[in-house]
């Protein structure tokens, strides 16, 4: 039988390689949640997030300066049950894995990237490969303090952004599936059998408004009318304008002058008003004092008039046309101002831009990563320090909805909240910062909504999926929680080579899209009679025990045993 420590060396156990704040977090989930022992591999025990992983219980600690076969070899790779690679370079990570790979090509694989994209095609070569961005798991529950949302209501698919919503505020082509019924008494009732009783649906976003309900929508109107006003005004050189509106007040005071000095209606005094002013003045001697001098001050008002004008409309489209080119925010009202375009920063982007609010950004680095996604998808970007209170006016902080300060700087992050509180009381803050500790006193001492770190809001995905579970999201419905999961269709299980819609569950499961492996597309909505083929990912839609029915479906006969 062995000794008890040898069985506990043969036992397969997670291995988790990096010593980010992403690796503290999933290391202290997993020993949470599994209650055994985890292996971490990390270049010391010293330095970074080591001494806070060595302290933690149940983990084993092996130093390495690089992750080459020797370290994996002394972290026993071969009996392991999981590695996750969550290294911050997406190349490192990659060559790890090749390495693992070479090792154990039976092992759960979780790799960190930040390329999703290059993410997904890696997936498809290495098998029992699966690939998680912190960022963009993170980047909801950002996304959802800005807007003032108890918990995120929508999910980020490759391209796609799916969010909660009526019925009756959705385009019937941009429904995905139905949701919920919850005009009954009592619980809502999930994923009803008739579609068309639902009236909560998981609806697909086009990059136009669709949050909030009559109230949203009256205060997004008001928020427009004063950003068209701002944006006349601004669009307009001051002096010209000053110039203008006195040349006008002095056409209409020749008016008066001819009305009640010269005697005439107050129709004949407007008609000699224009007539003066465009040039057409005709002398006459035998006007009074007054009546000529009208006459002469409209004639050159008249002469005047016309270049200021010209000048006047000139400027305000070339100035336009400049900080359109040069990329500068115009004045705007209602938005949310984003600090920071790093790898949480461009996540949060993306997606206030598909749910169609309105956003500026502010960043100090020309190349950053979310630079040329903001500059895609035509969102403004204020290059300048971000804890400068002239930066955050030239956003147009004081007329936002929302401040998100996800820069990777505690300073500037919270320097830039308190002035976005002095300039707006109503201002909604969502705070990113790294120490915890600052974060709880920050919020305790200065009232600021303080989001929780991102590796704190990843890392429970990161251990799902090591444990062979992949949720997207979460939707919660009254008491009960909607899960948004991925699952892989392995070789030989009861779901390869069914059809599609057969997965599909009244109450318990909908298949909302699918990863096609042979053709390397991801179709949403999910086409009805897809016959499913080994290496196929099926997106669906599930309560608790409906994804455990699903999962228990997708996997090999033998993975039972």
């Amino acid at each position: 039988m062995g000794t008890e420590g040898e069985q506990r060396r043969l036992r397969p156990h997670l291995i988790v390689c990096g010593d980010t704040p992403l690796a503290y977090r999933l290391v202290e989930e997993l020993v949470t949640r599994i209650g055994d022992e985890v292996t971490v591999i990390l270049p010391s025990a010293k330095r970074k997030q080591g001494p806070r992983i060595a302290a933690l219980s149940k983990v084993r600690v092996i130093e390495a300066a690089e992750l080459d076969e020797g370290a994996f070899r002394a972290a026993r790779v071969e009996q392991a049950r999981a590695v996750a690679l969550v290294s911050q370079d997406d190349v490192s990570n990659i060559h790890a894995a090749l390495r693992v790979q070479e090792l154990n090509s039976d092992l759960q694989l979780v790799i960190r990237f930040f390329n999703m994209s290059l993410g997904h095609r890696i997936r498809d070569l290495i098998p029992g490969c699966d690939v998680l961005s912190d960022a963009a798991t993170a980047a909801p529950s950002f996304v959802a303090g800005a807007l003032g949302e108890l918990a995120p209501s929508y999910v980020r698919l490759p391209g796609r952004t799916l969010y909660v919503a009526r019925r009756r505020d959705v385009a019937a082509d941009r429904v995905i599936c139905a949701l919920a019924d919850t005009s009954g008494p009592g619980q809502p009732e999930l994923l009803p059998t008739d579609q068309s009783r639902a009236d909560l649906v998981l609806a697909l976003a086009d990059g136009r408004a669709v949050l909030g309900g009559p109230t949203t929508q009256r205060r997004r109107a008001r928020h427009m009318i004063r950003t068209l006003s701002w944006r006349i005004a601004a669009s307009f050189n001051r002096k010209l304008m000053i110039a203008t509106v006195g040349l006008f007040v002095l056409l209409a005071l020749g008016t008066v002058l001819f009305a009640s000095v010269g005697g005439v209606s107050w129709g004949n005094a407007l008609y000699f008003t224009l007539l003066d002013a465009a040039g057409a003045a005709q002398p006459d001697p035998n006007l009074n004092a007054i009546s000529k001098i009208t006459q002469t001050m409209v004639t050159i008002v008249g002469i005047s008039i016309i270049p200021v004008v010209t000048a006047t409309v000139v400027d305000a489209v070339v100035s336009s046309r400049l900080s359109t080119a040069l990329g500068r925010p115009r004045p705007i009202a209602g938005h949310v101002v984003v600090l920071g375009l790093g790898n949480v920063g461009a996540r949060v982007v993306g997606l206030l831009h598909d749910l169609g609010v309105p956003v500026v950004c502010v960043e100090s680095d020309e190349n950053a990563r979310g630079v040329p996604l903001a500059r895609r998808t035509g969102v403004p970007i204020v290059f300048g320090d971000a804890s400068r209170e002239d930066t955050l006016r030239t956003a147009y902080l004081s007329t936002s909805r929302a401040l998100v300060a996800v820069t990777n700087n505690d300073i500037v992050n919270l320097e830039a909240a308190l002035h976005g509180r002095a300039m707006n009381a109503d201002l909604r803050v969502v705070l990113r910062l790294f120490d915890s500790d600052l974060a709880e006193r920050v919020g305790r001492r200065f009232g600021i909504a303080i989001s929780r770190s991102v590796s704190y809001l990843a890392a429970p995905a990161f251990a799902a999926a090591m444990l062979g579970r992949r949720v997207l999201g979460t939707i919660p419905v009254g008491r009960r929680v909607l899960l948004i999961a991925e699952v892989p269709i392995q070789a030989g299980s009861k779901l390869d080579g069914v059809a599609s819609h057969t997965v599909n569950s009244p109450r318990e499961v909908k298949v909302i899209a699918i990863h096609r492996h042979a053709m390397g597309t991801f179709q949403l909505p999910a086409p009805r009679d897809h016959l499913l083929a080994t290496g196929d990912r099926l997106v669906i839609l599930a309560t608790r025990s409906g994804l455990g029915s699903v999962l228990d479906r997708s996997v090999a006969p033998s993975m039972h045993s």
